[in-house]
């Protein structure tokens, strides 16, 4: 993503911070806020971090008018711009620049320990975001120098694909159900599981129903009268037992 350097964002803002004039260090293990007179400050203002691309900007505003007192540039955190001391965590070194070339040393308090952790988390996060975005650059940039892979096929390329375990289905279709064993020409078809029962004879009504046709001599035998005829037939052609009364 191009940088807009025109553009300016704010990072933090804390109401009241001191400003301290510094002795010059004595020793290479850093600066000490005791060796400060902590209970005369040179300057108390508001204190504004800003940023402008990938650089920060430390201002040090007039609490009413907003006049700029001082500012110091920030291009790399933690770094010689920002140092803090060996004692306190309430109070940095940070180096100040004029626009000129020129460049000093002072000494910033916060009265409130939450306000000096907002202001190296502010740093912190600026130059976090920094680094990510110089590693995006850095990746789109190799992979744009880098050969693209080209997975078109070429004109007349053809490719054949092997798919196993499918069974082949018959030609013929799904196979034709198996007719009942109980299935009858015209009737219906008896559901699988259950009895087979036989037909009802079928009876003979018409000798019921036909009262008014007379029955042919020669049928007088299969009538349904006939097997009583014929018992009486028999038993009189029987020899009488004694102790029996016959009946003519």
């Amino acid at each position: 993503m191009a940088e807009d350097n025109s553009y300016e964002s704010i990072l933090c803002v804390k109401p009241e911070v001191h400003v301290y004039r510094i002795p010059p260090r004595a020793s290479n293990r850093g600066y000490r806020a005791a060796d400060w007179k902590l209970d005369e400050p040179a300057w108390t203002g508001r204190l504004k971090i800003t940023c402008k691309g990938k650089v920060a900007f430390i201002k040090l505003e007039d609490k009413n008018t907003g006049e700029l007192f001082a500012q110091a540039p920030v291009e790399q955190y933690p770094g010689c711009v920002v140092e803090a001391v060996t004692d306190s965590s309430r109070y940095f070194v940070i180096r100040i620049e004029d626009g000129n070339g020129r460049h000093a040393f002072i000494g910033l308090g916060f009265a409130d320990r939450g306000d000096s952790f907002d202001f190296n988390v502010a740093l912190q996060d600026h130059f976090k975001w920094v680094k990510q975005e110089g590693e995006l650059a850095k990746l789109e940039a190799s992979q744009s120098s880098a050969p693209k892979l080209d997975l078109s096929f070429k004109e007349g390329q053809t490719i054949k694909i092997s798919i196993g375990n499918i069974k082949k289905k018959d030609a013929s279709g799904a196979k034709s159900r198996p007719m009942g064993g109980g299935a009858k020409a015209g009737g219906l078809i008896v559901p699988p599981g259950s009895n087979q029962l036989a037909p009802p004879a079928q009876t003979n009504t018409a000798s019921f129903l036909d009262f008014g046709s007379p029955v042919p001599a020669d049928q007088a035998t299969s009538d349904m009268w006939g097997d009583f005829t014929s018992a009486g037939s028999n038993s009189s052609s029987d020899a009488v037992k004694p102790g029996w009364v016959q009946f003519s």
